[in-house]
């Protein structure tokens, strides 16, 4: 029995026309990490559920059966460092990893997903088309305009494409420079009929997504996902998954969360409730007081990251009885000066509360994150992490406390993007390590290299392409890449101007062409609220 056999399908596929669009839908990891993602997940379902398209699912470990001639392969895209998996799935099919390689004979190429929304220019010369936002509209918008062209030469359809909003044609756009190692100059549209600007695509509607499949195979087992919310109202200064998905979006109770889990409950008994802050639902209360019913004593149930001060006894004396041993908040800091200054609205007495709450309500652990690296941080700051973390160890002892914590890096599309990567967070990460361990505490550090790597795609423009492909040559540690950039000296700017650098407010971004929720003279306000003028910063 293949792993294909084993899942459990909580949609109908439709029965495909005889000329319905051969197309190769690839998720770059394995399958278990693959069939986790609910954002390839649902895309895939909303492909099959088309009688005009007949899709196939490929992982670089098992695939279904492939068309021999595809006219479509789509690539969903969830972790920067995936991409060396694309180059070997184009490779294993006989397409050219470069767009402009490609002819009448290739399918078109497109990709989507949170990081080539986020910035696809160090991806963009791979790809014949990306989708930018939320899939809901965008994805048979997609097709819908293919089909219209469906028998035309490559550059016609790639300019039809192009006319449909949140669909991005990296090729008919040039990107000017000031030097090989320069800034850049201009963004523009080789002509004038391909529009200036790709505006992201929102759904704003109240209906979520949710699982389409279930199976033994995924990484998270037989889990049921549902969205409760999408995007965050707390807007902190650095967070992607907050300014990039605006506005804060709720799943209505009646017409898509509970309609949803009565059907996921149906195969599975294990139910995971996702979002950036899913006890910000309006109506969250109800909807614990559904999941509360005996008829559901069975179920275990995983809740995402939650705001600090929603976690009451209550919330945590369900989710124990619910199979689930922790939760998970984000702090950012002990320091107060640095939630400040990233916007968070949050009080150390909150966080002790939290975790009292927790422990009262029958909870055995309590996550924290953490971030090392925040712009104005200074070692004071670090050292009210550990009073704080102290702190809460000291108001509920007996309860396991970790903190997980990352270095600061700077996203696409947010107020901090402007600033470059602390080169003192590598040595604050393990001053946290030496104090909290000593301490009983649970100190799980994100990789500081990984990190740098993070940073430099993040703000990476189109001159990346060339440093990737060295890469997957030479391995993906920090190393290799620093090796790469030796090796193209002379050719892009170096690691330092794309990881480390300030950049000045009024410089042209690799994403300036791409708009999303909020321009860019909105986000340099939240930016200047946080650390006053930011106009020119020391590079």
């Amino acid at each position: 029995m293949t792993v294909f056999n084993q899942e459990k399908l909580l949609f109908t596929p439709a029965k495909t026309d005889s000329n319905a669009i051969p197309i190769i839908f690839a998720f770059p990891n394995e399958y278990s990490v693959g069939i986790t993602s609910l954002g390839y997940q649902v895309v895939w379902a909303t492909l099959a559920m088309r009688s005009d398209v007949n899709v196939s699912r490929l992982f670089t470990d098992i695939s279904e059966n492939l068309p021999s001639q595809p006219e479509i392969l789509g690539f969903s895209v969830s972790w920067e460092l995936d991409y060396i998996n694309i180059f070997n799935l184009l490779e294993k099919l006989g397409i050219p990893l470069h767009s402009k390689n490609r002819n009448e004979n290739h399918p078109l190429v497109f990709g989507g997903g949170p990081v080539l929304t986020a910035n696809p220019e160090p991806f963009a010369d791979f790809f014949d088309v990306i989708l930018l936002g939320d899939g809901e509209n965008l994805l048979d918008n997609f097709i819908n305009g293919y089909q219209e062209i469906r028998n035309a030469d490559r550059q016609t359809q790639l300019k039809h494409l192009a006319q449909i909003p949140g669909v991005y044609i990296p090729s008919l756009y040039e990107v000017i420079y000031d030097s090989l190692e320069g800034e850049i100059k201009d963004i523009k549209p080789i002509d004038n009929d391909i529009p200036k600007y790709i505006e992201k695509q929102t759904y704003k509607g109240n209906v979520l997504s949710a699982s389409t499949v279930v199976t033994e195979k995924a990484a998270w087992e037989n889990i049921f996902m549902v969205e409760v919310v999408r995007s965050c109202p707390e807007m902190c200064r650095f967070c992607l998954a907050s300014y990039l998905t605006l506005p804060f979006r709720n799943a209505s109770l009646n017409d898509s969360l509970i309609p949803a889990i009565e059907r996921g409950l149906k195969v599975t008994d294990r139910l995971g409730l996702l979002g950036a802050s899913v006890t910000q639902h309006p109506e969250f209360d109800s909807l614990l007081d559904y999941l509360s019913q005996s008829k559901y004593d069975h179920i275990r149930l995983s809740i995402a990251s939650v705001r600090t001060n929603t976690v009451t006894e209550k919330l945590a004396n369900i989710l124990q009885k619910r199979d689930c041993k922790s939760i998970t908040i984000a702090v950012e800091s002990g320091s107060e000066k640095i939630r400040q200054v990233v916007n968070k609205k949050l009080t150390n007495e909150e966080i002790i509360q939290a975790a009292i709450n927790a422990k009262a309500g029958g909870l055995k652990a309590l996550k924290l994150y953490g971030m090392v690296g925040i712009p104005e941080e200074e070692l004071t700051d670090v050292e009210q992490t550990v009073a704080m973390m102290l702190a809460v160890k000291k108001a509920a002892p007996g309860l396991k406390l970790t903190l997980g914590c990352s270095t600061f890096v700077p996203k696409s599309h947010t107020p901090f993007q402007w600033f470059g990567v602390n080169k003192e967070a590598e040595k604050r990460l393990q001053f946290l390590q030496k104090n909290l361990r000593a301490k009983g505490i649970d100190f799980r550090p994100e990789s500081y290299n990984w990190s740098l790597i993070q940073a430099l795609i993040s703000r990476g423009d189109r001159r990346l392409s060339q440093l990737l492909e060295l890469t997957r040559e030479y391995g993906d540690s920090l190393g290799s890449y620093k090796r790469a950039f030796k090796q193209l000296k002379g050719q892009i700017p170096d690691f330092n101007y794309y990881v480390h650098s300030n950049w000045n407010t009024d410089k042209i971004l690799p994403w300036e062409h791409l708009k999303t929720a909020l321009p860019k003279q909105t986000l340099i306000k939240h930016l200047e609220q946080s650390v006053g003028n930011f106009k020119n910063p020391i590079s």
